[in-house]
C-alpha cells in the first residue's frame, strides 16, 4: 500500500522543498540516484530541477497529504535532444517511504506524461544493484534492454501505448 500523497508537476517555488528534501535523504539514496556523494543542491541544480518547461523536461513532486511541506517523492524525465522520442527518467523517493510502492506510482504518472509528449521509450544511468530502480522500470516497461560499462548500467525502456 502505498502512502497517502499528493502528486502534482513540480514548480520553482518547490525548489526550497527539494533542498530540505535532498538534505533528508540518506547517503546510500543519494549514492543510487546521483551514482556519487552528493551532499547538497546548489542554486544552479535547484533552478534546473524547479524550473522545467512541461515539454522536454518534466517533473513531478509528491508531498506527504499529512504535511505538504515534506516531500515524499520526485518524479522527471527530460527529452533528449539526439532523439526527440527518448527522455533519461529518474525517481527519487524519501527513505522512509521506499519500499511501499511510490517510486512505481511516480513512473507511471511519468510514462502516462511522456506518452502524451511524444516519449516511446524511457532511458536511465544507474548502478547495477539498484534493484528499486530495475523493479520501476520493469513495471513501467516489459522491454527492456540493458548494457552494462564499468559498474554502471545504461537501461532502455519501450514505453507501451496507452490503454
Amino acid at each position: 500500500m502505498h502512502p497517502n500523497v499528493l502528486i502534482r508537476p513540480i514548480r520553482p517555488g518547490d525548489a526550497p522543498l527539494l533542498a530540505a528534501a535532498h538534505a533528508s535523504l540518506s547517503p546510500e539514496t543519494v549514492r543510487l540516484r546521483y551514482l556519487a556523494p552528493k551532499p547538497r543542491l546548489t542554486a544552479g541544480e535547484l533552478r534546473y530541477l524547479t524550473e522545467v518547461d512541461g515539454i522536454d523536461h518534466v517533473a513531478f513532486i509528491a508531498l506527504r497529504a499529512e504535511d505538504p511541506s515534506r516531500v515524499a517523492a520526485v518524479a522527471r524525465w527530460v527529452r533528449s535532444a539526439q532523439d526527440p522520442a527518448a527522455a533519461e527518467a529518474a525517481v527519487v523517493v524519501a527513505d522512509d517511504l521506499q519500499s511501499q510502492g511510490l517510486g512505481r506510482r511516480m513512473g507511471m504518472v511519468l510514462a502516462d506524461a511522456a506518452r502524451e509528449r511524444g516519449i516511446r521509450r524511457f532511458t536511465a544511468t544507474m548502478l547495477r544493484e539498484n534493484v528499486a530502480a530495475h523493479r520501476l522500470f520493469a513495471a513501467i516497461s516489459d522491454r527492456l534492454t540493458t548494457t552494462y560499462e564499468g559498474g554502471v548500467e545504461e537501461l532502455v525502456a519501450e514505453l507501451a501505448d496507452a490503454a
